[in-house]
């Protein structure tokens, strides 16, 4: 194995090897309890799984599996069962727990990400381009779930909850100090489409705009039409660990590279360093997006 490659999927004709337990802290027992909870009031209240989701906005299946422990409670969630099962606060007085459990419990990243996910989080600085999504550390809570419920195979609804917390759980970086110095290039093409539907693909624009005003973030966006692109090999990331030569990473189809190589690394800093030329500035790239919402 090449002592630039960290961490694969297998190739084809290999094994899987399933992904390695984690610690969760007690944070499954206590959701268990509070499912159990909300499952013992809905039953008194004599009120259906389906009835009682229709009534808070919810699917039967989320309410079935937050009754099994299965779904993180939201704290918006607890406050309005709370009210109406009539549980006198029972509900409500549950959220500081289980805020406090999900800040404990370990972030699950999938095995082939984990290497990436661990520098990410050292970071002084990040300059990332992308070609087929928002950013993950961009990402709203509604367009992170959007993209893993529709992952091929299917995940199922437990690891698709875990998948998005660990992919929340990153954009703290964004907000530490001394925070770090964040460069991104988004394909025009990635704003344009209403991935999630109408209401999501808004939100996550308007948080584009809300990040691009950021003083420790850059954001452009790489007009379609441009006759000249540096970035064609596809998206790809560079980061400078704290204390740490700069990396690159590269992603596609589930399979990573990281890449340590000094050479390598020149060269995709080199392809970035003609890429922010080659797009919107951070001025343009800001008033394109306001058009974009302006045009919803």
């Amino acid at each position: 194995m090449s002592d630039r490659t960290v961490d694969r999927e297998p190739v084809v004709g290999e094994p899987r090897r399933p992904e390695p337990q984690q610690d969760e802290d007690g944070a499954a027992d206590l959701f268990r309890a509070v499912g159990r909870q909300v499952r013992l009031l809905r039953e008194r209240a004599g009120l259906t799984q389906k009835e009682l989701g229709d009534r808070l906005g919810y699917g039967e299946d989320q309410i079935s599996s937050l009754e099994r422990g299965r779904r993180t409670p939201q704290p918006e969630f607890l406050d309005a069962a709370d009210e109406l099962l009539g549980a006198g606060g029972l509900l409500k007085a549950t959220a500081e727990d289980v805020a406090r459990a999900k800040a404990r419990s370990r972030v699950r990243h999938p095995a082939w990400f984990r290497d990436y996910a661990r520098l990410e989080a050292e970071a002084v600085e990040l300059y990332e381009y992308s070609n087929q999504a928002v950013p993950g550390l961009f990402q709203t809570v509604g367009y992170a779930r959007a993209i893993f419920a529709g992952r091929r195979p299917l995940l199922d609804e437990e690891t698709v909850e875990q998948r998005v917390t660990a992919r929340l759980a990153r954009q703290d970086i964004l907000s530490r100090w001394p925070a770090p110095m964040v460069s991104s290039i988004i394909q025009e093409s990635v704003l344009q489409q209403p991935f999630g539907g109408q209401d999501v693909w808004r939100a996550q624009l308007e948080r584009l705009l809300n990040l691009g005003r950021q003083r420790n973030i850059e954001l452009q966006v790489m007009p379609t039409d441009r006759v000249e692109h540096a970035g064609m090999g596809g998206p790809f990331t560079l980061l400078t660990p704290r204390g740490r030569a700069q990396l690159g990473y590269v992603e596609v189809q589930h399979i990573s590279r990281l890449i340590t190589s000094p050479d390598e690394v020149r060269v995709l800093a080199a392809k970035y360093g003609s890429m922010r030329g080659q797009a919107l500035t951070p001025w343009e790239s800001l008033n394109l997006i306001e058009k974009l919402l302006g045009a919803l």
